[in-house]
């Protein structure tokens, strides 16, 4: 060992090649993080709206289903499981035509659509100049 050397070659090349060990997975967790933020959360938070939109559905509301169908739900059955807790049936009775009703699956439902408020301004009185 050299005298002005302050650490030996055996520990220098030990950290090295820890850091270099470490450099190598840093493009994987980047890669990873990565995915996380841009793909996998927002379909997360898409599946939960999905499941809270599902679950609250009730009667008079529009909806589409997944084969492009519109109509107004008339009746959502409400089941009791075997502990006696209401539960909401998986079967959702719709109208899609005047008197022409038919039986949906609610994980059929892709949308609910909700009315748009009209532009349009109270009519004010109208002054005289």
């Amino acid at each position: 060992m050299h005298p002005l050397t302050l650490t030996s070659p055996a520990f220098a090349q030990d950290v090295a090649g820890i850091m270099g060990s470490a450099t190598q997975f840093a493009p994987l967790v980047l890669i990873f993080a990565v995915f996380y933020f841009l793909l996998i959360r927002p379909q997360q938070r898409k599946h939960k709206e999905t499941r809270s939109m599902l679950a609250t559905l009730k009667r008079g509301d529009k909806i589409v289903t997944g084969g492009g169908i519109l109509g107004t739900i008339q009746r959502v059955p409400i089941m009791q499981d075997k502990d006696g807790k209401q539960i909401a049936a998986s079967e959702i009775e719709v109208e899609i035509a005047p008197n022409l009703r038919v039986m949906v699956l609610r994980e059929t439902i892709s949308s609910v659509i909700k009315p748009l408020a009209a532009n349009d301004t109270k009519p004010g009185k109208e002054t005289a100049s």
